[in-house]
């Protein structure tokens, strides 16, 4: 039987999708991660100058909005998070009345109130971050590759930009803006926007486009470049830089196939930027500039579909974005199913039909142990953290819904309709209820007997995975499956038939031995050199076998890798498989507690609640 969440059927979808004006009843919800009343006062444009201090770990400065305002009597209402401000002056230098509210929360931050007069056209705020802000990480020359210099980033997403701009910090506010950034002689400077001059301790950008908040960003240390193509570059510390340019030596390639498939580029640039291995995700989509976990240069490119997924953000995600953090699978659903067409046209559809079949994978493993509240894409996450949307249900169930519509209109028309959804509202921020409507408009109502075929409303608010989901089949797979089976039977590991096994046949392979005895997890290291592997992937996927199963031989590389890497997708299951392990509760947090400074708050934030770690305490 089919269930949806209470307020998800009737009363939010209306009928049922084979009835006229199947949307008419859909209600937008509110942005309730933001105290900002755009509709009331918005920003359109931030003139921001930042000063950065990095002995002591702050950023000094000014951010400038230009209003539009709708209601003459109404305040403006900024977002911020551990900011200290300073002073609040109108166009014309004079004070104006501020209010900094009390702490609203864990995560949501401090709304700043500030009055207007009559004729105040802009609003120019003086402030400082503080050392703790969780959108920058600064990382001490050690924590670098190069180990000279020290290294700062930002990290937007969700909701962490209000910790170094005070802003509107909601993705339905979309803002054009340029900056003007100091910085200690010798370092570089990047951002998420256009370079338009390079000085020796200052540089200025300017991003034309208008954006949501969380796609400003910002990086500076001893970076360098090496280009690809007329648009496209690698930036990386000097040690990685060319390792990372030989990696993505198909970057113009990835572009091209995108330009052909959903249509032109509008950002000018696209550069990917090499990330310290602090980064707490694979890679984050920020306009021009992809900001990437060097965790995926595995030196054979096969771990470039984190790649693909970001430069498909500029269509899905960046030129067009979810408007409120529950409609995130439409940022990240549609971005999924559009790097899965890329590495289908780059690399060839075996290569396409691994990636998507692992996926699947992780989705049915994590819709298992998710509420199932949180099996929907359209996820309620009032008084949540918008964070606790981001799962696989946003990323890969909503891919799937894609599929399906395009396994039963066919591949031309929905190609056409993508094409149609990114034209149409390019720069523009939406809910799901506009995507309904456009759906139902340009597909649903124009085949009446194919509508039959696909019930949109279990997709959109049932929970779990849909009976009709597209399931890939992969004929490497199925070897590699066998194979399983044979040696979990006994049959040695030189005797498999491997030889010609790529990362995705080995990923596969490994999460198929559950609980191997120590006898075969040696026979495979020995074999393989599991523990010495240096693709990040295959090395996590081993890691928390050996940890789970007590295989002693790999803690050194356990305890290396949790040191060095802050990546929250390959943390998470290392310190699980940790407190699943002989007293592995202990050692989780003897490690944890050297390695969480090395963390991003955004993988801090999460492991502090697995291990039941109190900072401080």
């Amino acid at each position: 039987m089919r269930k949806l969440l209470p307020l998800a059927s009737c009363l939010i979808l209306g009928a049922c999708w084979g009835a006229p004006s199947t949307t008419a009843n859909w209600v937008d919800t509110p942005d309730t991660h933001t105290f900002a009343l755009p509709d009331q006062v918005r920003s359109t444009h931030l003139e921001l100058n930042l000063n950065l201090d990095f002995e002591a770990k702050v950023a000094t400065g000014s951010v400038t909005h230009h209003l539009k305002r709708t209601d003459p009597t109404a305040p403006f209402i900024v977002d911020t998070s551990d900011l200290s401000i300073l002073a609040v002056t109108d166009q014309d230098g004079s004070d104006l009345v501020w209010d900094l509210a009390s702490d609203a929360g864990e995560w949501r931050g401090r709304p700043l109130t500030i009055e207007l007069g009559a004729s105040t056209k802009t609003v120019k705020i003086q402030y400082h971050t503080s050392p703790q802000a969780e959108a920058m990480q600064w990382l001490a020359p050690e924590q670098t590759s190069g180990k000279e210099k020290p290294f700062l980033f930002t990290q937007g997403q969700a909701i962490l930009t209000r910790s170094w701009i005070p802003l509107q910090d909601s993705p339905a506010v979309r803002v054009t803006w340029n900056a003007r950034v100091t910085a200690p002689a010798g370092m570089t400077t990047v951002m998420s926007a256009d370079l338009r001059k390079r000085k020796l301790t200052h540089t200025l950008f300017e991003m034309t486009r208008p954006v949501p908040s969380y796609l400003i960003a910002l990086a500076c240390g001893e970076i360098t470049a090496l280009p690809i193509s007329g648009r496209c570059a690698v930036w990386a510390e000097p040690s990685i830089v060319e390792k990372a340019a030989k990696e993505l030596d198909d970057l113009e390639r990835m572009v091209l196939a995108c330009e052909e498939l959903f249509g032109p580029y509008r950002w000018g640039r696209y550069d990917v930027l090499f990330l310290p291995p602090s980064f707490p995700f694979g890679g984050m989509e920020n306009p021009c500039m992809t900001f990437a976990t060097p965790t995926i240069l595995a030196g054979d490119k096969s771990l470039v579909a984190l790649i693909a997924h970001e430069l498909a953000h500029s269509w899905s995600g960046n030129l067009v974005t979810n408007a409120t953090w529950r409609d995130f699978w439409l940022n990240e659903g549609f971005t999924v199913y559009l790097e899965q067409r890329i590495m289908e046209h780059v690399y060839g559809k075996d290569r396409a039909v691994m990636e998507i079949a692992l996926g699947m994978q992780g989705l049915q493993k994590e819709l298992a142990e998710l509420p199932e509240a949180d099996q929907v894409l359209h996820i309620d996450l009032t008084d949540r953290n918008p964070d606790d949307g981001m799962t696989a249900v946003a990323y890969d169930k909503g891919a799937a819904f894609l599929r399906r519509l395009e396994q039963v209109y066919g591949r031309k028309r929905m190609d056409k309709f993508l094409r149609e959804w990114f034209d149409e509202h390019a720069f523009q921020s939406l809910t799901t209820r506009t995507f309904l409507r456009f759906l139902e408009e340009r597909l649903i109502s124009t085949d009446a007997e194919l509508a039959k075929q696909i019930d949109v409303n279990n997709w959109i608010t049932g929970f779990g995975l849909p009976s009709d989901a597209p399931i890939p089949e992969s004929q490497r797979f199925a070897a590699v499956d066998a194979a399983v089976a044979s040696f979990l039977a006994g049959t040695a590991p030189e005797e498999l038939g491997t030889d010609d096994w790529v990362t995705q046949q080995w990923l596969r392979f490994l999460s198929g031995i559950k609980n191997p005895s120590q006898q075969q997890m040696q026979a495979l290291d020995n074999q393989f050199a599991l523990t010495r592997s240096g693709n990040s992937e295959v090395l996590s996927a081993w890691l928390a076998i050996a940890t789970r199963n007590n295989y002693a031989a790999a803690n050194a590389r356990l305890d290396l890798f949790l040191m060095t890497v802050g990546r929250r997708k390959f943390l998470v299951p290392l310190y699980q498989a940790l407190l699943e392990s002989d007293n592995g509760p202990a050692r989780a947090k003897a490690i944890y507690k050297r390695a969480r400074m090395r963390y991003h708050a955004v993988s801090q934030r999460t492991l502090d609640e697995l291990l039941g770690y109190q900072p401080g305490a």
